[in-house]
């Protein structure tokens, strides 16, 4: 028996193999609110310009809110055979509401309601992701007030650099986020046109109002090409463009926390919220939530990548290969969002060591740029002579077992003579990172302004 949805040229019904590689309801009934709403929007529009009967319209609404109802209370039963969501719908429009529901698909293609229904699902799923991350960068910007003065090593290639503070550390991540949000808010921006109305690639001889179904579902206004209306998966990919970078950053902080929690290091704690053990090892306990949302980053970027690969070689207009654009995005971005809700409670969960980061802080000499710097400014030394002075005395605090700010003066002046006594005002960890007063800087009161800068903005933008 051939499909009744589309089956008149066919004499029987596809193979077993051709339904389970054809079908896409297991993971696109996800869309069915967006399905709904963009039917609901378009029998409106229908009604409007004459093209159906106002009773019709008034059937088709009734039975959609029907069937809305069914699927969220979960007694909606879906059907491989009938392949999709919109078949779905409008296979059980028909069961409800007899032959109006037939009228529902005049002007329009499974083409461009499903560009439609998933713009609508990738629209509300940035919203949804935005709210997600400013609420990560609230955690940040809260972790980085209480401990603005907290003193930690700042690292390049893993070794000790300059300190730095904790909270310049989280706001680190605030900015990242911010980044990120703004980069989802493009994509949202861009994907903001309705494909309804352009039909199956070549728009419809229907007499449409495409300014009214953009206007109902929110869209800015109508896609301007039917070709690209229905062929465009640009919003899909910079979309998961976006939450690639957004999951790197994550995975960044991911392994920091991993490093940073290790007996190795011990600088940060975490709590059995975020932490598991081990079945052999009792004493162990293991960042699993940070090392799960590392991982999971690669998710994201495969989703991304898969997509680029379909959309590469495909021409104009509609391809099947399109239907691929859904199960991997759909995946990667819960995957996103689970990533933040965990990476959010454990910002909000981990507590450092601060005697232990501020020793860590003052080991592999630290403050050697704070002596250069006081050669150039107090000897009037240039840069380039004072780093070299302050390699030397280095190499003679280290040959002594000594930090910097205990070498004795007159080792330091057997190198260069003119240092005197004030030179040990810049040598603590405490008065480097106080010091660090430029804009952007470490400096505790740089730190608690721009904590509150962004915890004030943040609230702003909530409200």
């Amino acid at each position: 028996m051939s499909n009744k949805m589309w089956g008149g040229r066919f004499t029987s019904g596809p193979g077993a193999i051709m339904e389970e590689i054809n079908a896409s309801i297991d993971f696109d009934k996800a869309l069915y609110r967006q399905d709904i709403a963009a039917s609901k929007a378009h029998a409106d529009m229908l009604a409007k310009q004459g093209i159906i009967g106002a009773d019709d319209a008034k059937k088709i609404a009734h039975g959609l809110d029907t069937i809305l109802s069914e699927i969220v209370a979960g007694k909606f039963s879906f059907k491989r055979a009938l392949e999709d969501i919109h078949m779905n719908v409008e296979g059980r429009l028909g069961e409800l509401i007899g032959d109006a529901a037939g009228r529902l698909h005049t002007a329009r293609s499974r083409n461009d309601q499903v560009a439609t229904d998933f713009r609508l699902w990738m629209r509300d799923t940035i919203d949804a992701l935005d709210a997600a991350l400013a609420g990560f960068q609230r955690a940040l910007a809260q972790k980085a007030l209480e401990h603005a003065g907290t003193v930690m090593p700042g690292l390049t290639h893993m070794q000790t650099a300059q300190p730095i503070t904790f909270g310049h550390h989280l706001l680190a991540y605030v900015e990242m986020a911010a980044r990120d949000r703004g980069r989802f808010a493009d994509a949202r921006k861009r994907l903001n046109e309705s494909p309804l109305g352009a039909a199956a690639l070549a728009g419809t001889s229907f007499n449409l109002d495409r300014d009214m179904t953009a206007k109902a579902l929110g869209f800015d206004q109508p896609a301007a090409n039917s070709l690209d209306a229905v062929s465009d998966r640009d919003f899909v990919m910079e979309t998961l463009a976006a939450a690639s970078i957004a999951s790197v950053h994550l995975s960044r902080l991911a392994e920091e926390i991993v490093i940073w929690t290790s007996p190795l290091t011990g600088l940060v704690r975490l709590s059995d919220k975020f932490t598991t053990g081990s079945s052999i090892m009792p004493q162990k306990r293991n960042p699993d939530a940070a090392e799960l949302v590392r991982a999971k980053t690669g998710r994201v970027i495969g989703a991304l990548t898969g997509l680029l690969v379909v959309m590469k070689g495909l021409p104009l207009a509609y391809a099947k290969d399109m239907q691929e654009d859904k199960e991997g995005a759909m995946d990667a971005l819960a995957a996103l969002s689970l990533s933040l809700a965990a990476m959010t409670g454990m910002v909000g969960d981990l507590e450092p060591d601060t005697a232990r980061m501020k020793k860590a802080a003052g080991d592999g000499y630290a403050t050697a740029t704070d002596l250069a710097d006081w050669l150039v400014r107090s000897l009037k030394i240039p840069f380039r002579d004072a780093h070299h002075l302050t390699g030397r005395i280095v190499a003679k605090a280290a040959e002594a077992g000594l930090p910097l700010h205990r070498l004795p003066l007159e080792a330091m002046r057997e190198i260069e003579p003119r240092i005197g006594e004030d030179v040990f005002s810049v040598l603590s960890v405490d008065k480097s990172v106080k010091s660090r007063v430029s804009f952007g800087g470490t400096a505790p009161k740089n730190v608690r302004m721009q904590a509150k800068k962004w915890l004030r903005k943040l609230e702003k933008d909530k409200s």
